[in-house]
């Protein structure tokens, strides 16, 4: 499936880190396609200073489906990434072997997009894990806790909205002591590149279908993995993605009576896949 771009944002971000050496997705290609669509001016450094980087915008009508302004895409802020404390390298950088984002990871939340009413309790701050648990299903929560506990999980910052469509979008990114702890949740607690699925699955949902858009997004040194449930279903639909940017994985959903749109869901998940990585 085609990427889906912002005009009006500027993606840019802390990115995101190296999947497992198993991981069918992990790519360390430079991003030729996302570059060429997305329209960003990162800004990154120590405290005091900053390193700018443009990246050109792909004309609206040299993409198939994305001629018009109809095109369903919402309208996010330009982003920027945060002032890394002085001295302190970006992820995936010369120094930074450890791959770790020195950065505040909740400066690294997508934000919300134009005309969304946030959530008042995914506010952009920490959240509990019990309150990032609560997003999967009873039957997978208490493995998780356990997995959770024994790791080096540091915090997790989280972010949520509802747009005018009702569609409700939950972002929530974990950050762990070291990319080794967080590849190992992401391979074997969440199964997320798992042959059949995502072994932990969201509540509510039954049965999953891989969302093929993944394949196109390649922002180097990330891994992504994105889902739909599967039919049938409620009066709602649930669509989840997986990113994970070296000490830090990225939990990304959206739910909508009906479905949530195919668009706007592909939109959100690069963007903040951007940002990390």
């Amino acid at each position: 499936m085609t990427e889906q771009p912002t005009e009006a944002v500027a993606p840019a971000a802390e990115p995101t880190a190296p999947a497992a050496a198993h991981g069918p997705r992990r790519t360390r290609r430079v991003l030729w396609a996302v570059a060429r669509w997305t329209a960003a001016v990162v800004v990154c450094g120590g405290v005091g200073a900053g390193t700018a980087m443009g990246i050109t915008a792909l004309d609206r009508n040299e993409v198939p489906g994305l001629a018009t302004e109809s095109d369903g895409r919402w309208e996010y802020p330009a982003l920027s990434l945060p002032a890394l404390p002085a001295d302190r390298p970006r992820p995936f950088t010369e120094g930074n072997d450890g791959e770790v984002h020195h950065a505040d990871v909740r400066r690294l939340l997508l934000p919300a997009p134009a005309g969304a009413t946030v959530d008042a309790k995914l506010n952009g701050g920490f959240v509990s894990t019990d309150a990032y648990l609560s997003l999967y299903g009873k039957e997978f929560r208490g493995e998780l806790k356990r997995t959770l506990a024994d790791s080096t999980l540091r915090h997790i910052a989280a972010r949520g909205w509802t747009t005018q469509d009702g569609t409700r979008t939950s972002i929530h990114l974990l950050r762990f002591s070291s990319v080794a702890y967080a590849e190992s949740y992401k391979d074997t607690a969440l199964q997320a590149d798992g042959a059949d699925g995502p072994k932990a699955l969201p509540d509510g949902v039954e049965g999953t279908v891989m969302e093929n858009f993944a394949d196109d997004v390649h922002v180097p040194d990330t891994s992504l993995y994105a889902f739909r449930e599967k039919k049938p279903y409620g009066p709602e639909q649930t669509r989840w993605a997986y990113v994970q940017a070296g000490d830090t994985l990225a939990l990304i959903t959206q739910t909508r009576k009906g479905e949530p749109l195919a668009v706007p869901f592909q939109q959100t998940v690069t963007l903040q896949n951007q940002l990390l990585g």
